[in-house]
């Protein structure tokens, strides 16, 4: 496993916010459309509350960021579908190699 460098350090750093907001994006339109579906009002209201509380824990919502966890990071936003390889584009080789390595065991 390689060590993030400085500059794939800086572009993370810089990424992740974005890579958030996509993703919010999406499970905001979620919920919309279940909120958006036949049913009761109450129903809708529990199923959202709980979506929401489930949905927090995710790291494309909430991420402490920690330098020595960026690789593993990244390769967690693919696997939950936060971002795909092509968002990588920018990054060091060495960072892609190793995270395609992670998300392929």
């Amino acid at each position: 496993m390689v060590e993030i460098s400085k500059a794939d350090w800086k572009l993370f750093r810089e990424r992740v916010p974005e890579w958030q907001e996509h993703y919010m994006e999406q499970l905001t339109k979620k919920y919309i459309e279940m909120l958006s579906s036949p049913g009761n009002a109450s129903d809708h209201f529990w199923e959202l509350e709980k979506r929401i509380k489930n949905d927090k824990k995710h790291p494309g919502v909430m991420l402490e960021i920690n330098k020595s966890e960026a690789i593993w990071d990244i390769a967690i936003f693919i696997k939950k579908k936060v971002i795909t390889l092509n968002d990588l584009e920018g990054f060091s080789e060495d960072l892609i190699d190793s995270v395609t390595e992670i998300i392929n065991r």
